[in-house]
């Protein structure tokens, strides 16, 4: 079952039930990773992160084995367990699908046929706002993500959410470095949020023509272009 957040645990092989310790370690480890407290390559050394975690290094290795699993991390011949990093080109394949998937919702969901899919987005909100309010970056994007999930769901179409829930970390991952992107060069965490309010009166309202404009322009490219110049810097 999905999170308040709107992260969905794993479970291993075989059903059992993953250790809670294990799991909020990895939860832990997760949020510094889309708060970017753990940057794109950093190695994450486990002697450090069983002081930070207060945890042994069975639990930890387990914790990040599931973060490996949803691709937030790899594990690298010489230098152990880094942070994943996305080239432009995946960054490009992966905004172009969610692109395509939430303008399907929103062509197909709107008008929304029943008044209470969009409860979820509306709580989604809410917890957007209190983690603009506390500062808490990693938190902030995973409401973010369980906001557009919500999203998705006016459309009605399972098949829809299952894909997009299939690149869920993926997705994760790009609003986490856009939302850095953003604060950095645009907006503050309240604006951030802001949009996301006005995205969710347009689609209330019932126009399904400006809440596509709006969310043609949403912003969440913002990454896609810093990457693709630092890339170019490189060169």
């Amino acid at each position: 079952m999905a999170s308040a957040s709107g992260y969905v645990p794993l479970r291993p092989v075989g059903g059992d039930r993953v250790p809670s310790l294990v799991m909020m370690a990895a939860e832990e480890i997760r949020k510094k990773i889309l708060a970017g407290e753990y940057e794109p390559g950093e190695r994450l050394i486990e002697e450090r992160l069983t002081e930070e975690l207060d945890i042994s290094r069975p639990p930890l290795r387990e914790a990040l084995r599931l973060l490996e699993n949803e691709g937030l991390i790899d594990r690298r011949p010489r230098r152990g367990t880094v942070v994943r990093t996305f080239t432009a080109q995946d960054v490009h394949e992966i905004l172009t699908v969610r692109s395509a998937l939430e303008r399907l919702a929103f062509e197909s969901g709107i008008p929304v046929k029943n008044e209470e899919w969009l409860e979820p987005a509306r709580a989604a909100l809410t917890e957007m706002e209190r983690c603009a309010r506390d500062e808490d970056r990693g938190s902030l994007v995973q409401a973010g993500y369980a906001f557009h999930s919500a999203l998705i769901h006016i459309a009605g179409n399972s098949l829809l959410e299952s894909i997009y829930a299939s690149v869920q970390q993926r997705i994760l991952f790009c609003m986490a470095r856009n939302l850095i992107a953003r604060e950095r060069f645009y907006e503050g965490l309240n604006e951030h949020v802001a949009r996301h309010r006005h995205l969710l009166e347009l689609v209330e309202q019932g126009d399904p023509v400006a809440a596509l404009a709006e969310l043609a322009v949403h912003g969440e490219r913002s990454f896609e272009r810093s990457l693709a110049s630092e890339q170019d810097d490189e060169v």
